[in-house]
């Protein structure tokens, strides 16, 4: 069988090379949007897996976001061009939830380290009230370029991987990619049992975690509501 990692390009490319080696991915996207699977409860086919529902939750990260920055106004978005699913899902809701919070989003594009840098560098020049990470697995492996240019920069930044807040963004909101890795070892044990993909729905993640980094915190004045400390599952301190 092949597991697939990295969301939707990887498990593209994996159903493309073959119709018949189970496929199990992770995604964090609707997808039967995207033309993985015909259903989520009989994805038909080879392949089967995991919905992380993390670009469904733009809108709420937003939201915890204006929450822990009521004076905001004006907030940068950085989304990968490179990953057309998630670019287009991202900028379609967090404009919507933009608006209807009374919120400025300006979206930057950045594919590469090099266009991260330039990114911060008009961020600095620009100054908004704070940074949004679009959901894309090449951000978390640039967690550390990240989160240098925003200490540096004095930016209040939130994502949705908690690699990102643990390093020193501000904060973090998404679905706990240790149950999401749990999830599809039950479903590998399964298949490499027998099961067949067509026969195992598509898991909906159900476990998401507030993440807030209290050292960002302090380091950039922001005083964290106690209404959101409540509610985090993790302060890192």
């Amino acid at each position: 069988m092949i597991v697939t990692a990295g969301g939707f390009a990887t498990a593209l490319a994996a159903k493309g090379a073959t119709a018949t080696i189970p496929i199990l991915f992770g995604v964090a996207e609707d997808p039967v949007k995207f033309g993985l699977v015909t259903s989520l409860a009989r994805p038909s086919g080879n392949l089967t897996g995991v919905n992380l529902m993390g670009l469904e939750l733009t809108a709420k990260r937003l939201a915890l976001l204006r929450e822990m920055l009521p004076g905001a106004a004006r907030v940068a978005v950085l989304v990968n061009p490179a990953n057309a699913v998630n670019t287009q899902t991202t900028l379609h809701e967090i404009t919507e939830a933009g608006r209807a919070m009374g919120l400025q989003t300006q979206i930057f594009n950045a594919g590469t380290s090099h266009e991260i840098d330039a990114a911060f560098a008009a961020f600095g020049r620009e100054r908004p009230d704070a940074v949004f990470v679009g959901q894309d697995a090449f951000y978390n492996g640039r967690r550390v370029q990240l989160a240098n240019w925003a200490v540096r920069h004095a930016l209040p930044m939130t994502s949705g991987s908690r690699d990102i807040c643990e390093v020193g963004g501000l904060m973090s909101y998404g679905p706990n990619i240790v149950d999401t890795y749990r999830q599809e070892g039950v479903y590998t044990g399964r298949i490499l049992k027998g099961a067949k993909p067509a026969d195992l729905p598509i898991v909906q993640s159900a476990k998401f975690d507030l993440v807030i980094n209290a050292q960002t915190a302090r380091m950039l004045g922001v005083d964290i509501p106690a209404t959101l400390l409540a509610r985090a599952d993790e302060v890192i301190e």
